[in-house]
């Protein structure tokens, strides 16, 4: 009897100790309205002293922001000490608290971005009710290196991230989804890229041409991060209105800001919908030289490059008049912005024209780029939208 009274005590203590164990604090809701916004600045490359500027941009930005519930967090490596910074405006104070620092490291890889991604998505402090992440570095693009005359998203020396390094990194547990994400790089506003990540975030903002070195205007984008209504789209005008301002329609040497720009938004829920209507309307097989040729292109370097074409002009090709124009009533529900300025300037050639331009690059395979070709192949957009169909 004894024997039978202890085991049940015995069972009843496990049963509650093993209760305590896995009673973990149920974390607090974040506050409503709260927003956290990352910057992650891969500057270890020619763009450094442009980062430099930036974070002061940011700092200035930082001081008109009233709201007490929102987070900056930047991550910037430019050639040495890379750290993780706050910026806070605290009664109209700027306040700057270095959150970690790091070893010298390759910004560019998974692991160490990941690293960086955790010191803030799993930081409770920085729990909020919605997030912003943008990506600062040099781009190009959807295009895998090492293909020849190419580059991706983030350089660090001579070393990049593609575009699968950052899916891999976007799906980790401990990043959230955003609202917007937004390229602070060159060529960026791919459709092949958006497609990649259109699970990711709500609202994808690049430009699919070159972008002038200082990049956005920070001390007039930060306040729109912190905006209320359509966010991404306020973000948008405030990367391009700076530039709009003080056009010029010329490259001034020293005064890149005179050299005009282009940004577009796309709506990730409209992506898969504009895929459907892509590969209903697409012709037969066709002959992509002759496309690459006719099709305005946002690449100016050479035509050695994989190239980066105008989306719409490329449908307006490849579809009849009914199948392109239901297929542009899809376009036009997954853009939201677009605007450019009537010039963008190209390191190679100088200014060019933007007449024909619709905002979104897409590929068009070339006879003398197979390696090009085959990595298209990979893409989603590409199973998703039929291309094969057409030979590619």
């Amino acid at each position: 009897m004894k024997s039978r009274l202890f085991l049940l005590l015995w069972m009843c203590c496990s049963v509650l100790l093993t209760a305590c164990e896995n009673d973990e604090p149920t974390p607090q809701p974040p506050v409503e309205g709260s927003r956290t916004v990352l910057a992650y600045l891969a500057s270890d490359n020619s763009l450094s002293s442009f980062a430099l500027a930036d974070l002061e941009e940011m700092r200035l930005g930082m001081e008109k922001v009233s709201a007490n519930n929102v987070h900056l967090l930047v991550y910037i490596d430019s050639n040495s000490s890379p750290r993780l910074i706050e910026l806070k405006n605290e009664g109209g104070e700027l306040v700057e608290n270095t959150v970690k620092t790091y070893e010298n490291r390759n910004s560019v890889g998974v692991a160490e971005t990941l690293e960086v991604f955790d010191d803030v998505f799993k930081n409770d402090e920085y729990r909020a009710e919605s997030y912003g992440l943008i990506y600062w570095s040099h781009g190009d693009g959807w295009i895998p290196n090492p293909l020849p005359a190419t580059r991706w998203v983030g350089q660090d020396g001579n070393r990049y991230m593609n575009i699968s390094d950052l899916v891999t990194i976007l799906s980790a547990d401990a990043v959230p989804h955003f609202d917007f994400v937004l390229f602070d790089a060159c060529f960026m506003q791919s459709i092949e890229v958006a497609y990649a990540l259109r699970s990711f975030t709500d609202y994808y903002i690049g430009s699919p041409t070159e972008i002038p070195g200082p990049g956005a205007r920070y001390d007039v984008l930060v306040p729109a991060l912190f905006s209320d209504g359509e966010v991404a789209l306020k973000v948008a005008a405030a990367y391009y209105t700076p530039y709009k301002e003080i056009y010029l329609g010329q490259w001034i040497q020293n005064d890149p800001w005179n050299a005009g720009v282009s940004v577009c938004v796309l709506k990730s829920s409209e992506l898969e919908p504009l895929a459907s209507i892509t590969k209903q309307v697409l012709s037969d097989n066709t002959d992509s030289d002759e496309l690459r040729s006719i099709v305005f292109d946002y690449d100016q370097r050479s035509k050695m490059h994989v190239g980066y074409y105008d989306f719409v002009e490329l449908m307006q090709q490849l579809t009849d008049a009914s199948g392109f124009a239901a297929w542009k009533q899809a376009y036009d529900f997954a853009v939201p912005y677009w605007q450019t300025t009537p010039k963008n300037c190209s390191g190679s050639t100088g200014m060019f024209s933007m007449e024909g331009s619709s905002g979104v690059s897409h590929y068009i395979p070339s006879s003398s780029h197979q390696s090009a070709a085959v990595a298209y192949r990979s893409t989603e957009w590409y199973k998703s939208a039929g291309f094969s169909k057409l030979g590619w």
